[in-house]
């Protein structure tokens, strides 16, 4: 029977272990290294001494079609030389391995298996804040303990403040910037906001397990932030690079990194491909129109006036439809 850790245990009396283990060994190449165990993850020793962390946080698949999310935080983890220091000890307990299929990989003619997991990557640098990124992904079991873990790990690494980054498909054209938008219960958020042109969240329906840890790094002093990324619902591709590209723009400036990393004209090329299917589809082209007449429309309105947005045909309504059904999320395979 697993025993209670962070959170959890706290609520029923018993102090959450922080517990050295003995040696991990590396399934694949037997090596030993020392390890430690916080809550549900196991670390590399020793632990980094980090300024002040930020954590910039992806959900898969839940918040990050396109990719956006993962390929943002690699371009910051490969500028900043980031590492790996943590991952879920036994990810089987959290995650259905039908659903998120481990891989097998031939590297250098030896055979690996990849299982899919939650990693913790760290990054220093001069000036605070150090940066860590959690490649979370969301669990099919035990969904209030995986919080639980991930809130005792944000109060051990003493973080400042946690952001979810990513994107989320919606009814906007491709023709225009991307708009994003986020949301917060801190008082400073709202100028921080303006400033890299993020619209307040005023999304309601069906969401995650892990937005408890939202709700909960709050109540214990830790600030939160969400910046996701609107992509045109018609055009769905494995990996956004415009989406990316906007993403960035907002993390860049938030964190004081190159415009390099932004990356626009392999997104600017990738949207200009879809001028042929939006030629050769007439349900796309009157969609488009639609779509950049309701955008026209809403960014000229003061803001907090009602937005009255004109009804789609029924011919784009079930254009729509078609696209939407059967539609989920893409798995980790």
């Amino acid at each position: 029977m697993d025993t209670p850790t962070g959170p959890m245990a706290a609520r029923q009396g018993k102090e959450p272990p922080h517990l050295a283990v003995p040696p991990i060994v590396n399934s694949l190449t037997d090596c030993h290294t020392i390890g430690m165990r916080l809550g549900e993850f196991e670390f590399t020793e020793p632990l980094p001494t980090l300024k002040e962390p930020h954590v910039l946080a992806v959900l898969k698949p839940w918040i990050d079609v396109g990719n956006v999310g993962s390929l943002g935080l690699g371009r910051i983890e490969r500028h900043l030389g980031a590492t790996e220091v943590g991952k879920l000890a036994r990810p089987g307990r959290y995650y259905d391995f039908t659903r998120y299929r481990p891989r097998s990989i031939r590297n250098k003619g030896v055979r690996e298996y990849i299982i899919p997991n939650t990693i913790i990557r760290t990054a220093i640098r001069e000036d605070a804040p150090d940066l860590v990124f959690m490649h979370l992904m969301e669990p099919h079991n035990y969904g209030e303990d995986y919080t639980d873990s991930v809130l005792e790990l944000l109060t051990t690494l003493g973080v400042k403040r946690y952001s979810l980054v990513g994107a989320m498909y919606d009814m906007v054209p491709h023709t225009r910037p991307l708009l994003v938008s986020g949301g917060s219960r801190h008082p400073s958020s709202e100028e921080e906001y303006r400033s890299v042109k993020v619209s307040p969240s005023d999304y309601q329906g069906p969401t995650s397990i892990t937005y408890l840890i939202n709700q909960q790094a709050e109540s214990l002093g830790i600030e939160t932030r969400t910046f996701v990324v609107h992509l045109p619902q018609y055009f769905q591709v494995d990996e956004d690079y415009t989406g990316t590209a906007r993403l960035m723009e907002v993390l860049c400036r938030l964190y004081n990194l190159p415009n390099r990393l932004i990356d626009r004209p392999r997104g600017t090329q990738q949207y200009e491909a879809l001028e042929n299917i939006v030629k050769d589809t007439s349900e796309v082209s009157s969609l488009l129109a639609r779509l950049e007449e309701r955008y026209d429309r809403e960014q000229q309105e003061e803001p907090g006036s009602p937005s009255q947005p004109s009804a789609l045909s029924p011919g784009i309504e079930d254009f729509l439809r078609e696209i939407n059904e059967g539609f989920d999320p893409p798995s980790q395979t």
